[in-house]
C-alpha cells in the first residue's frame, strides 16, 4: 500500500508539473506577441517620424546675388563705402533674406558706354540673380545724346535678362540749366529704356533728397552720408519686392 500510495503521489506530481510548464509556455507566447509589436513598431513609424521632422524645419534661405554697376552715387564718393547706401541696403535686406549680397561694381565718373562694355566680364563672374543699372548721371553731365544713352541702358539691361538676371534701372536727373529740352529728354530716357525691356524702374534715385542743399557735399553733386539712409529708403521697396518675386519663382 504504501509503494502504490507513493508512486500515485509522484505521477499527481508530474501531471502537476507539465501543467505548470504548459502554462509558462502560453505565457511566454502572449508576452511575446505583446512585446513584438512594440519592437518593431519604431522601424515602421521612422519614415513617417522623419517626413514630420523635415517638414517642422524653416525652408532654406534663398541665396540671392545682386550686381549694382553704378557711378559715383553708387560707389559712396567722398565717404567709405560701408556708409554708401549700397552697402547700407545690403545690411537692411539681410534682416529678412540673411543670404542676399550686394556687389557693388560701381566706378566714379563712369558712363553708360562703360557700364556697357564691363558689364559681360561681371556678369560671368558674379552670375547676379538680380542687375542694378545706376548710370547716366555722367552722360547728362557731358552733354551726351539721351538717345544713346538710353540704347546704352537698353542694352544692358538686355545683356542682363539674358544672363537670367532680373533689372532694375534707377534713374537721374540733371539741373534745368541744361536746357528744357534736354533735361526732358535726359529723364525721359530711363523710363522709356525700362519700357523697352520690361525692367523695374526707380524713376530718380535722388529724389528724397534733391529738394535740399545739405543732403550734399560741398560740390553740389554727391550725397553726403546722412543722406544715404534716405536713399536706402526710397530703393529698399522695390528691391524686397524683386528679391520675394525671385524667392517665389524658386520655391
Amino acid at each position: 500500500m504504501s509503494a502504490r500510495l507513493a508512486s500515485a503521489r509522484l505521477a499527481s506530481a508530474l501531471l502537476a508539473s507539465a501543467r505548470l510548464a504548459s502554462t509558462v509556455l502560453a505565457s511566454t507566447r502572449l508576452a511575446s506577441a505583446c512585446v513584438a509589436p512594440l519592437v518593431r513598431r519604431p522601424f515602421v513609424a521612422a519614415p513617417a517620424l522623419a517626413l514630420l521632422s523635415v517638414l517642422a524645419l524653416p525652408a532654406p534661405a534663398v541665396a540671392v546675388t545682386g550686381l549694382v554697376v553704378g557711378d559715383s552715387i553708387s560707389a559712396a564718393y567722398g565717404l567709405a563705402e560701408k556708409d554708401g547706401w549700397v552697402r547700407l541696403a545690403e545690411a537692411r535686406l539681410r534682416e529678412d533674406y540673411p543670404d542676399v549680397e550686394l556687389v557693388n561694381a560701381s566706378i566714379s565718373g563712369d558712363t553708360t558706354g562703360g557700364g556697357l562694355q564691363r558689364l559681360p566680364a561681371a556678369l560671368e563672374r558674379f552670375e547676379p540673380d538680380l542687375v542694378i543699372i545706376e548710370l547716366g548721371g555722367n552722360d547728362g553731365l557731358r552733354g551726351y545724346p539721351p538717345k544713346a544713352m538710353q540704347k546704352n541702358i537698353e542694352a544692358m539691361a538686355e545683356l542682363a535678362g539674358a544672363s537670367g538676371a532680373e533689372v532694375l534701372i534707377l534713374g537721374m536727373k540733371i539741373p534745368s540749366n541744361y536746357g528744357a529740352a534736354y533735361t526732358r529728354l535726359f529723364g525721359e530716357a530711363f523710363a522709356a529704356a525700362a519700357e523697352t525691356t520690361d525692367a523695374t524702374l526707380v524713376p530718380f534715385l535722388l529724389e528724397p533728397i534733391a529738394g535740399d542743399r545739405a543732403n550734399f557735399q560741398s560740390d553740389g553733386i554727391h550725397p553726403t552720408a546722412e543722406a544715404q539712409p534716405l536713399l536706402v529708403e526710397h530703393v529698399l521697396p522695390t528691391l524686397r519686392d524683386m528679391i520675394a518675386e525671385r524667392e517665389d519663382e524658386t520655391s
